[in-house]
């Protein structure tokens, strides 16, 4: 689950935010354009092998709307769709249009209407309308835990209300100036079926399984079981045209896997063409294995974090979380724990150097500094007992860090981090656990420490740093990705300023919240990870590669990877 649509993009000016929401050409014209060198094609056929290493084994269960659901992910958007496709490896060009064929900001922006797409139909047959739009914007709504983003008022953001004008507009009005908001609307929000949804409680929203779904995307769930994902084609997916049918790939399948071991070798044998895993010594075990068709790319990303949970008696006292940060060797755990494929993180939070404009050069980092970390707890009247471990009052320094089963870099991060900590006179043990406890458990609070990538969709990345430590620190989004359940009003107002301010105002914000992540430590960031990405051309083309960057490529990142399943064919 939390490797999951997370990737960073180059920086871009307060003009492309504002550009969103502004009438863009046809998605189908956008896919073609990728496809030129088999535009005269018109097969269909082959099969796609998903490789990601899961964590887990499939639970068959696909509520979209549903952030601990392991299956929420595989449905959005290659069977429910969004608005409006939001591509932040190219944020300053226009949005795609997908079920709305375009929109605008009116009123300061405060008020956002999007046109609605006609001629499309469920899979089962039933027609889309904007009544599906404003029926899933009401659910989201009426259950504050499916408000994932912290869009609606009653869950600390500006969104007022979502209502239907005319045969297909629905207009979207918010409190205030809400311009950054457009991303989470229109990219970040799957649309469900009213005529499907409708016939549950509001308070079996969460909890709905949705084992059969029913979407307008391009592909439909043939079968599931705890190892496997099959999806087939729509044949009536209403991108395709005469001449030009999409998707192209028949098949896909996507098995669990609940290590990177079993992953990679999947790979490395040519059984799967799209893989999105951590790989030691990638060049020799996968690219060298077929130069002229395995590849890689691994584009900037996110934030992966040592997550202190800020509401345990010990982890919310600043010099502890002082000592910890002083004592973790970032270089170190980029080095051995990611082989150098991950940059060492830096404590102000935002990605270098993707958004190096964004960065207050001003701030004085904390850096690795044991000795420093031991003076701090010495200080606060932390004594080590015979163990070597600080203790005060009868508690120890000792601790539990939570992290996936199977992600063996994350393992290894970890084995560094233990012995840093330990130097410091901090014991940590690591505790594995497969990917839905653990992400139920950091949602509720229930852990000491958790190793963290940026999980779920208001924590995601987005066209500057506002998007992911938004999702991080915002204290709507306690329950979902503020997992330390970081709670300040100050840092709230600060996001909330951000939507009405100039780029120079956003800069200046985005300084401030730099400073609060040096000085309060709400999180410790490790490494930036990348956007791990294999791909095998052997019989399939169409990829995202960097000169083509028309999506985010990996296959866990959403909505990105229905872009790419649409823009990919059978080369055999």
């Amino acid at each position: 689950m939390l490797r999951s649509k997370w990737l960073k993009a180059a920086p871009v000016a307060c003009a492309a935010l504002v550009a969103f929401g502004v009438g863009s050409a046809g998605a189908a014209a956008h896919v073609a354009s990728h496809t030129a060198s088999a535009a005269s094609a018109s097969s269909v056929g082959g099969k796609l092998v998903i490789d990601n290493e899961s964590g887990s084994t499939w639970t068959c269960q696909f509520n979209p709307l549903n952030a601990a659901d392991s299956g929420a992910g595989t449905t959005f958007a290659l069977i429910y769709e969004p608005l409006e496709y939001v591509n932040i490896l190219q944020s300053d060009k226009a949005p795609v249009p997908m079920l709305a064929t375009g929109s605008q900001w009116s009123n300061g922006y405060k008020t956002l209407t999007f046109t609605i797409r006609k001629g499309v139909k469920w899979t089962d047959g039933v027609a889309f309308s904007a009544k599906d739009v404003v029926y899933t914007f009401d659910a989201i709504q009426s259950n504050k835990a499916l408000d994932l983003n912290a869009l609606f008022t009653n869950a600390g953001g500006p969104l007022e209300s979502v209502t239907q004008k005319g045969a297909d507009q629905v207009v979207f009005q918010f409190k205030s100036a809400s311009q950054p908001y457009f991303y989470y609307v229109a990219d970040q929000t799957p649309i469900v079926p009213q005529h499907i949804w409708s016939k549950l409680t509001q308070s079996s929203l969460e909890t709905y399984t949705d084992t059969k779904p029913v979407g307008t995307g391009p592909y439909t769930m043939s079968s599931c079981s705890a190892q496997n994902i099959k999806y087939e084609r729509n044949p009536n997916y209403w991108q395709s045209t005469p001449g030009h049918p999409v998707p192209r790939i028949q098949e896909i399948d996507y098995p669990s896997f609940l290590s990177n071991t079993p992953a990679n070798l999947e790979l490395q044998q040519g059984q799967a063409q799209w893989g999105g895993q951590y790989i030691p010594n990638v060049d020799s075990f996968y690219v060298d294995q077929d130069k002229s068709t395995n590849h890689i790319w691994y584009p900037p990303v996110l934030n992966v974090s040592l997550v202190p949970n800020l509401t345990n008696p010990i982890l919310k006292q600043l010099p502890v979380r002082q000592a910890i940060d002083y004592a973790l060797n970032r270089h170190q755990i980029s080095e051995l724990g990611e082989g150098g494929e991950e940059q060492p993180g830096n404590q102000s939070g935002v990605i270098t150097p993707t958004f190096d404009s964004w960065v207050d050069s001003s701030l004085t980092e904390p850096s690795y500094d044991p000795s420093k970390s031991i003076k701090i707890l010495e200080a606060a009247g932390w004594k080590k007992n015979s163990s070597g471990i600080f203790a005060k009052n009868g508690q120890e320094l000792k601790f539990t860090i939570k992290s996936i089963s199977g992600y063996t870099d994350w393992d290894a991060d970890l084995q560094v981090i233990t012995q840093n900590l330990k130097a410091a006179g901090i014991a940590v043990t690591a505790q594995d656990e497969n990917s839905n406890a653990y992400t139920a458990d950091i949602q509720k609070g229930n852990f000491q420490l958790a190793y963290a990538g940026s999980g779920g969709p208001s924590a995601s990345d987005g066209p500057s740093p506002y998007y992911e430590l938004r999702g991080l620190l915002f204290s709507g989004n306690i329950g979902s990705t503020d997992f330390s359940r970081f709670d300040s009003a100050s840092v709230d107002k600060l996001f909330n300023d951000y939507s009405a301010a100039n780029l120079a105002g956003q800069k200046k914000i985005i300084d401030e919240i730099q400073q609060v992540m040096v000085t309060d430590l709400p999180f410790f960031p490790t490494t930036e990870g990348v956007d791990w990405y294999q791909y095998d051309t052997k019989n399939i083309g169409g990829w995202p590669t960097a000169s083509d960057p028309y999506a985010q490529p990996s296959p866990y990142a959403f909505p990105d990877d229905e872009q790419v399943v649409d823009h990919l064919y059978p080369t055999k």
